[in-house]
């Protein structure tokens, strides 16, 4: 370790938990296998938060994965989080007001400026240390829980890949929000050309030719990951998981991990820090990236 450099130092394992209202939160990031075997730092971050108090509280949980193969994956995790909390945090208020009254609308518009502002100020970051901005990028999933026991309303937001499931009378249920893409042929009126200019003249067959960049034009940026939202009800009895690809992946891929997941989370009472831990750490062979997760039980 640089010992003028100490912040850049990641753990292996973070764990963190809690209760507030109607909910039980557990939340872990695992350093992966492979990292493990290469001697690298864990790519993912979590974040935990609780901004404001009482009813009113709102708890954020943030993960973030770091591009691969990137020297600075785990810097650029850390700092999506952080950004991502600094903002929610100072508009918690209006936030939690939101969930409370089911402004979808509102939530949905809201958490994409916050979530836009957050991922810029990380292109703006790998600008000023003169590296492309998809070597300095992260994946950024959130899930915001009100304290207040009588709204059972759970917003999931963010951009990239992972996983969003439903642990519901014994049943996994994967709630990841789609991205739908147009696919197809084009058709008149829906990204095609017009037949004529508005002039009458006929326009003239595409032959491909690629038409060289201006100078004046600026370079443009590489298409970016859609938003992804959901705000759904709880009933009591839920669980519901958030995780990054490193848990999402085999927990689709392999049977075996989801049945075991279903026999320990469907008890009476949430498991606790230790077993938590020991829940996510299952080993899956032809699985072996970083591992985060945060889990919410209903009372």
């Amino acid at each position: 370790a640089d010992p003028d450099d100490l912040d850049d130092l990641v753990a292996d394992t973070v764990l963190d938990g809690a209760r507030y209202g109607a909910c039980t939160l557990r939340a872990v990031s695992l350093r992966g296998d492979s990292a493990r075997y290469r001697g690298e730092p864990r790519r993912d971050s979590l974040l935990t938060a609780r901004f404001g108090t009482g009813d009113h509280a709102l708890v954020l949980v943030a993960m973030a994965t770091g591009a691969r193969a990137t020297p600075g994956a785990h810097r650029a995790a850390a700092e999506a989080c952080h950004w991502i909390g600094r903002a929610v945090g100072r508009s918690h208020p209006k936030l939690a007001e939101d969930i409370r009254a089911a402004r979808r609308g509102d939530l949905k518009s809201g958490l994409h400026r916050l979530t836009d502002r957050s991922l810029g100020k990380l292109r703006a970051s790998a600008a000023e240390q003169g590296i492309e901005p998809e070597e300095y990028a992260a994946t950024l999933r959130c899930l915001l829980l009100p304290a207040d026991p009588e709204c059972r309303t759970r917003v999931f937001f963010g951009v990239g890949t992972g996983g969003l499931f439903r642990l519901r009378d014994g049943e996994w249920q994967d709630i990841e929000p789609r991205v739908t893409d147009v696919t197809g042929e084009p058709v008149v009126g829906f990204g095609s050309l017009p037949a004529e200019t508005p002039e009458g003249d006929r326009l003239t067959m595409d032959l491909g030719i690629t038409t060289p960049p201006s100078p004046y034009d600026t370079a443009p940026e590489p298409p970016r990951e859609p938003f992804r939202f959901r705000a759904s009800v709880a009933r009591p009895g839920d669980a519901l998981l958030m995780c990054t690809g490193g848990l999402a992946d085999p927990l689709r891929g392999e049977p075996a991990l989801a049945a075991h997941l279903t026999d320990r989370w469907s008890a009476a009472e949430p498991p606790g820090l230790a077993e938590f831990l020991a829940d996510t750490q299952v080993r899956v062979k032809g699985y072996a990236d970083d591992r985060t997760a945060a889990a919410v039980w209903e009372a």
